[in-house]
Parts: structure tokens; sequence; C-alpha cells
């Protein structure tokens, strides 16, 4: 009777003190959000002031010598905000590449300064400042409002400093005249991210938030003059005369800055005030969850006393019930349903006690039959979804290849008219891109045990197998053949065996170093044939490892892992229909080596190929990869 009284007592005790923890932790994180606000002003205000010295110092550089005298005012806001922000810890690192300012100062007014490194680090400063803010983890909390808020708050961070990035540009575009280089680039990629930001930021704040901002955009004949410029400059991308005043836009831009500065101060004030008043519910709670506590104890003990000896045997009886159900018809009936069985909840149901149990035990029974109906119920449902999920992915995969491949066979009519080398050269690029984009819609197809439709009819080499493979990776470069001993391959094998090598020597690119290539080699090894893909990356830990190889055996299901692991459900699901032996270990000096060994049901008979044949597929590949290098040095 004591352990039977002692339980429930438990476990009242465990959740009334769960949820203390959870009101002390929801008190301690407003009170911490609370006091990290005035962190957070001063970074903005930092960052506010850097961002407008960039402007200046930017179009100085660039020639025009009338952004002397703003530049020393905003060099003296810079160093009266750095100096109120240098002592707390939270930005300790930021503040470090601080110390470089007086050098780039003194380079700028020497008329020393690159105009593109200058740019560069005090954007590097910046982002690392944005970075540092003490209040960006508060919004993974668990209150939606405060999450909102400070999402708010960082959207407009962002939008405020691709505003800066994209006035700053154009501020030395206009001081040159037109734009050089890739200055044109950045303006449109700075613009593009104002505005994605500007529109996360109405997705996610309040409507009088909102309305704040836009008020403050539309009302100004600022905001309206910029646009002209900017309309202006967005036409000017061969490099024409802007005609535009650079210092009256400078100005323009910085009073546009400020007011998005205003609307940041704006968020942060309803910031400070939901974390007081969350830190005031906090508290609030957290008194009345103690008294709560208390009463429910005391009443546990008072009912624990007067019905501890009335429901020993029903509760006993009742629990075998559920030991039947959880043990027995539960599962059974889970199994039929994902066997394919057409099963209803009903029918999944065991039968009813009698009507001699007590009015509360005949109600824990009819709990405990809700509850089975309604995992029968859940289990059916996930069966459906999950077919309509394979079905959905299968659609998606075959619309996908269906549009790639008419696209490829228009780059191809394209390719054949062309005589330009350099336009050549980059119809190559797309369809090396387009090659990439329907492996991956095939790769749909593969984790949904969906078939490709191309079958090869004739057979191919090892060489060309491994060439197709290396075709279909983005960093093709990188790939090093090593010796790829001769053996045909069956050609209804080729496509899936290609996409395999190429779903492995793709993972080998991207968890290796930039500057090592990956190694491909090829041997005969009695009646079978081996293909090894060698990295010399970091390498994995053995459980890594031992997960991995689980992966590609099909012992774990594609939609409970990780994306970043899909490729590996790819190679196995491909090796399994194939009958394709795939092993990774570690390779020797650093890295991860695959293995994957065809069987003879593979191969085909060799022939005799014409002796210039590996001579001409080389040469084909070398073509590529010269025409794309002179694409990408334009």
């Amino acid at each position: 009777m004591t352990v039977i009284l002692a339980v429930p007592m438990c476990l009242v005790l465990f959740l009334v003190g769960a949820a203390v923890t959870q009101q002390l932790r929801a008190y301690a994180d407003a009170g911490d959000t609370r006091s990290q606000i005035d962190v957070t002003l001063g970074i903005q205000d930092l960052v506010h002031r850097l961002q407008s010295e960039r402007t200046y110092t930017n179009g100085l550089v660039a020639g025009d010598r009338s952004f002397r005298t703003k530049v020393d005012g905003s060099r003296t806001q810079v160093d009266t905000s750095r100096r109120a922000l240098r002592a707390e810890p939270a930005v300790a690192s930021a503040m470090k590449l601080l110390d470089r300012l007086g050098t780039i100062r003194s380079a700028v007014d020497a008329g020393s300064a690159g105009r593109t490194r200058t740019y560069a680090y005090y954007t590097g400063v910046i982002s690392a400042l944005d970075a540092a803010d003490p209040t960006a983890d508060k919004a993974a909390r668990d209150d939606r409002q405060l999450r909102d808020d400070l999402d708010a708050l960082q959207a407009l961070a962002e939008a405020k400093e691709a505003g800066s990035q994209e006035g700053s540009t154009l501020s030395g575009v206009l001081a040159t005249g037109s734009f050089r280089g890739s200055s044109y680039v950045g303006f449109v990629e700075a613009r593009a991210a104002r505005i994605s930001a500007l529109t996360r930021f109405a997705m996610v704040a309040t409507p009088s938030q909102r309305d704040a901002v836009t008020k403050m955009f539309t009302s100004s004949p600022v905001t309206k003059r910029m646009d002209i410029v900017e309309n202006t400059a967005l036409k000017a991308a061969d490099g024409s005369k802007i005609d535009a005043e650079a210092a009256g836009f400078t100005s323009d831009m910085i009073r546009a800055d400020r007011t998005v500065y205003e609307a940041q101060r704006s968020v942060d004030a309803d910031v400070q005030a939901r974390a007081n008043d969350l830190s005031d519910a906090a508290a609030t709670a957290l008194t009345g969850y103690l008294a709560l506590g208390l009463l429910v104890i005391a009443a546990l003990v008072v009912g624990a006393v007067l019905a501890g000896r009335s429901i020993t045997r029903p509760l006993d009886a009742l629990a075998g019930e559920a030991d039947d159900v959880a043990q027995r018809r539960l599962p059974d009936t889970v199994a039929r349903i994902q066997s394919g069985e057409l099963v209803t909840a009903e029918q999944g149901q065991g039968r009813r006690r009698s009507r001699g149990d007590t009015q509360e035990i005949a109600r824990v029974v009819a709990a405990l039959q809700n509850v089975e109906h309604t995992a029968v119920g859940l289990a059916a449902e996930q069966a459906v979804l999950r077919r309509n999920t394979a079905e959905s992915l299968a659609s998606l995969g075959r619309r996908n290849q269906g549009l790639v491949r008419r696209q490829l066979s228009l780059i191809t009519a394209l390719e054949q008219q062309e005589l330009d080398p350099e336009a050549l050269a980059e119809l190559f690029e797309l369809d090396h891109l387009a090659t990439r984009m329907r492996r991956n819609a095939e790769s749909l197809l593969v984790l949904v045990d969906e078939r490709s439709p191309q079958v090869r009819k004739t057979t191919a080499t090892s060489l060309e197998l491994v060439q197709s493979a290396i075709g279909e990776v983005e960093q093709y470069r990188r790939v090093a053949l090593a010796e790829i001993e001769p053996r045909r391959i069956s050609g209804r094998a080729v496509a899936e065996l290609s996409h395999l090598l190429a779903e492995l020597i793709e993972n080998a690119l991207t968890f290796s170093p930039p500057d090592r290539s990956v190694d491909v080699h090829g041997w005969v090894d009695g009646e079978e044939y081996n293909i090894a893909v060698i990295d010399h990356g970091v390498g994995m830990p053995p459980g890594d490892l031992a997960r991995a190889n689980a992966r590609i055996a099909g012992e774990e299901a594609f939609l409970v892992a990780p994306t970043r692991f899909l490729g590996l459900f790819v190679v196995g699901r491909l090796a399994r229909r194939l009958g394709v032996e795939v092993l990774l270990s570690d390779t020797p000096d650093g890295g991860v080596s695959a293995l994957v060994t065809l069987p003879v049901r593979l191969l085909a008979p060799d022939e005799a190929p014409p002796p210039d044949q590996r001579k001409y597929v080389s040469s084909m590949l070398n073509g590529f990869r010269a025409g794309v290098a002179r694409a990408e040095t334009r």
C-alpha cells in the first residue's frame, strides 16, 4: 500500500517540480533578456555609426572630396559609441577587429587605401558585431511574441546593413560616375538582400510595428528621391554614366538609414516591454504553482488513504488488460496496417469488459479503449501519409525530370548551332548544371523506389562509366582519374551505376579540402569489378562510419534521417536494386574511401573498341573543362 501511495505522489511532485523549474527558467530568461537589451542598443548604435562612416569613406576613396567633413564627423561618433561598448564581454571578439580601424583611417587619409579592401573591412566589423548580439539566441525561447519581436529586430538589422551596403556602393559609383568591375553585381545583391529582409520583417512584425515602419518610408520625400536614383542606377549595368549627385544621394541614404535605426529602437522598446511582462507573469505563475503543489500534495494524501484499499484489485485487472493491449493487440493491428491490410479502428479493438466494474474503473477502461482506437487511427493515417508522400515525391521527380530533359535537348540544339567559342563554353556550363539537376530529380525517384524510364541499350566501358559520373558533379575538376582497368558494363545498369558513383564522388568532394583531389580507381578482381572513390579529408569517427554504412545497407528510413544524409540513402537504394556492394572505410592517410563491387551479372563481354576511343572521350572531357574555364574567366 505504501508503494501504491508513493508512486502517484512522486509523479505529482515531479510534475509540480517540473512546472516550477520551467517557470524559474522563464523568469530567468525574461530577466536575462531585459538586461541584455541595453547591450543590444549599444551594438545597434555602434553599427549605425560604422555604417555611416563606411558610406562617407567609400565616397571619399572613390575621389569625391566633398565627403571629407562628413567622414571626420562620423569618425567622432564611432569613437564615442566604441568607448561606451568596449567593456561588454559579449562583444569582446568583435571589438578586437576595431583595433585596425586607426590603420584603415590613416590609409584613407593618405590616399593609399583600396576601395574594395576598405569597404570589406567595415563590412566585416559590422557583421561581427551583428553576430555578437547577446539577444540573438532568444529567438529560440518559448514565447511567440518575444520570438517574433526579436525576429523583427533582426530583420530590420539585416535590412539596415543591406541598405547601407547598397548606399555605400552606389555612393562610390556616383562619385566615379559609372559602375566599374563587379560594383553593379554588389549593388544589385545588396538591394535584393534589403528587400528580402524588409519582406521578412513584414511577415513577423506586429501590425503596429509594420504600420509604423511603412509610414516612415512612404511619408518621406527622401525615399522617393532614392528610388529615382536607384532605378536610374539599375539601368546603367552597361557602365554608362549615371546622372545623379553623389553627395545628395549619400545624404538621402543617411537619412533613410536613420529612419530604419529609429524603427529598430521602437522594436527594442517592444522587446523590453514584453520581457518585463514575461518576468512579472513568471513570478505570478511561480507563486501559483507552489501553492497548487501544496494543495495537490494534501489532497493526494487524503485521497490515497481513503481509496487505497478499494482500487487495488480492480487496478490489477485493468493493468492486465492494458498489458494485453500494449503487448499483443495494438502491435498486431499496427503491423497489419503497415503491411497494407485495410483495418478499421473498431476491428483493431478488443472486447469490452463486463458491466460489473465500478464506475471509475469503467471510465478508465473506456479511456484505454479510446487510446487504442486513436492509436489504430493514427497508424492508418501514417500509412496513408507515407504512401501519399512517396507518390508526391515520385510525381515531383518525374515532372522535374521531364523539364530537365527538355532543357537539355534545347541546350544541345543551341550548342550545335553556336560557333562562338566563348558562348559555346557558357552553353557547356548550362549543360553541366542541367545534368546535375537531372540527377537530383532522379534521386527523388530512387528514394521512392521508382525507376527512371531511361535505359541504355548499348554497353559502356568502365572509363565511360566513371567519366559519366564525374560529369554529373559540381567540382569535377578536382576529380583525378587513376588507373581504370578496361571492362565493359551492361547497358541496363550504366545509368544507375553512373548515378551511384556520382553521389559518392559528390560526397567525397564535399567532405574533403578544396585543394585536395578525389581519386577514382577501377580494377578487375576475379570475375567482379571494383571501383574505389578515395578522398583525403578529415575522415569520419568509427561510430559515424558505421552509421553511414548502415544507411547504405537500408537499416534506417530516409524520412527520419537528416537531409544531409539523403545521398547515402540514394546510394543504398541503387546498390540494392543493382545487387552492388558498397562499403565505406577509412583512407590510410586520412579521409574516407568508398569501394563499389560490381557482380559479374552487371558486366558484359569485352568488345574490341576503336583504337582511339579512350583518347576521343578524354579529349571531349578536356575540351568541356577548358570551355567552362574560359567562361568563368570572363
